[in-house]
């Protein structure tokens, strides 16, 4: 009878720290994603960083910079017609995330392809991958994209 209650013991103390550290490793993981990430495809590198109690991130360098004409690429697709002429290297992109419950992250995103503004998740996969989604219809429908921790 000790031995069956000392390994009920042990499994309970087990389960518990497992538990603890489940719980414990979003919110780990969500302060880790300051800093610079490579997005999809490695177009673009977005430093994140604290803007007051929120995140938010900035394009802060283009594999390709420049246009055609050799001149910084500008915002020309935004919707606000008195951005477009402002380099995208500074533009910011992931704009007011609130860590939510979940260790995820939600806010906004601006696409500087198609100049639009969308719902945002950030999710930390692991110290050198986020996973980042735009949404529309409430979060209905989302595009993914992986972003690597830059080096």
């Amino acid at each position: 009878m000790k031995h069956a209650a000392r390994s009920l013991g042990t499994t309970v103390a087990s389960l518990a720290g497992l538990i603890g550290l489940t719980l414990a490793a979003p919110a780990a993981s969500a302060q880790e994603v300051n800093g610079q990430w490579l997005t999809q495809g490695g177009k673009a590198r977005v430093n994140i960083a604290s803007c007051g109690a929120k995140l938010c991130g900035t394009i802060v360098w283009l594999r390709e910079p420049n246009d055609e004409a050799g001149q910084p690429k500008r915002d020309e697709r935004n919707v606000d017609a008195s951005k477009r002429n402002r380099p995208l290297i500074g533009v910011p992109v992931l704009l007011g995330m609130s860590r939510e419950d979940s260790g995820r992250w939600k806010g906004e995103i601006y696409n500087a392809e198609d100049g639009k503004t969308y719902t945002a998740f950030l999710t930390p996969m692991s110290a050198t991958e986020v996973k980042v989604e735009g949404c529309v219809m409430g979060g209905l429908i989302c595009k993914e994209q992986r972003w690597t921790r830059a080096r």
